[in-house]
């Protein structure tokens, strides 16, 4: 979205959360604390949640769209909108409203993106005037993925995700599945056999179609489903591979009728779409 565009959005309008992709995944060390060391290249798609906000002048912030399962106060748009008053001592408050499309547990960053959207659409509708910088050192203490985000670009990441080196990506077209599989980021990272020496790499270094997933091996071992999926996958493209720590699985084409057609030929009750990738996020813009 072009910058005067952007920039005129309003309580009025959808606000989008877009999924991510890591087109790879290492793991290159842990810190002492226990947050693992990484390298990735995350990439934007055209799949997104959707948000809308309308003002309160109480100063609470209410979430109406609850997700089943999750406590409010435990909820990261909740959560994002009341560490942005915090930080800004503002005393503006706001109902959240969000229309949920990307998978829980699904390694596309949805509730990332969705923390992300919240803090850049009420900084920007409550004009409290943090920098981008500042946004995204209050996301990362809602979550790693939460920083990328709220940068905005395709980027090579490295530390515990919040170190960025932005990277130009052709123009791809994705096909992603959706495994019947709830894959808990815990269970991967926590596991014994997860490979955590993968050799760094410069970021200038990185070659669009380099790396593997770390996460990939242990994800399948303990999620048939997911096993399944990347196998079927693999038929159509050898170099597709696990999105994060899964579910999800994906191939790029370099064109949508390419995609397409991988999809027609997907076995009937597998969950699945295509997306195309998106050259920055779409509020990349905002101010």
């Amino acid at each position: 979205m072009e910058r005067n565009a952007v920039n005129r959005l309003t309580w009025d309008s959808d606000w989008p959360a877009p999924a991510k992709l890591n087109l790879f995944l290492h793991v290159v060390g842990r810190r002492d604390d226990g947050y693992h060391l990484l390298q990735t290249v995350f990439r934007f798609i055209d799949r997104a949640d959707t948000l809308r906000f309308t003002p309160r002048n109480d100063g609470d912030i209410v979430l109406a769209t609850p997700i089943p399962g999750v406590a409010p106060e435990h909820d990261l748009t909740v959560r994002a909108a009341r560490l942005l008053q915090q930080a800004t001592a503002c005393r503006q408050g706001a109902t959240i409203h969000l229309d949920k499309r990307l998978p829980m547990g699904g390694g596309l960053g949805g509730g990332s993106s969705d923390a992300a959207t919240v803090l850049l659409a009420l900084n920007h509708l409550w004009k409290t005037g943090l920098s981008r910088k500042r946004l995204e050192e209050l996301g990362l203490a809602l979550g790693a993925d939460v920083p990328v985000f709220v940068h905005g670009r395709n980027t090579f990441a490295e530390g515990i995700g919040e170190a960025f080196t932005d990277v130009e990506l052709p123009a791809e077209s994705y096909l992603v599945l959706h495994p019947d599989a709830h894959v808990p980021t815990a269970a991967i990272f926590g596991a014994s056999e997860l490979k955590r020496d993968t050799p760094a790499m410069h970021p200038t270094d990185w070659r669009h179609g380099d790396g593997h997933n770390d996460l990939e091996t242990v994800a399948c071992a303990k999620f048939p489903a997911v096993a399944a999926a990347l196998a079927w996958l693999k038929t159509k493209a050898p170099h597709a591979m696990m999105t994060g720590s899964g579910a999800c699985v994906f191939a790029g084409f370099a064109s949508r009728d390419a995609a397409e057609a991988a999809l027609a030929a997907l076995p009937a009750g597998m969950r699945s779409w295509v997306a195309d990738g998106l050259p920055a996020h779409p509020l990349a813009e905002i101010e």
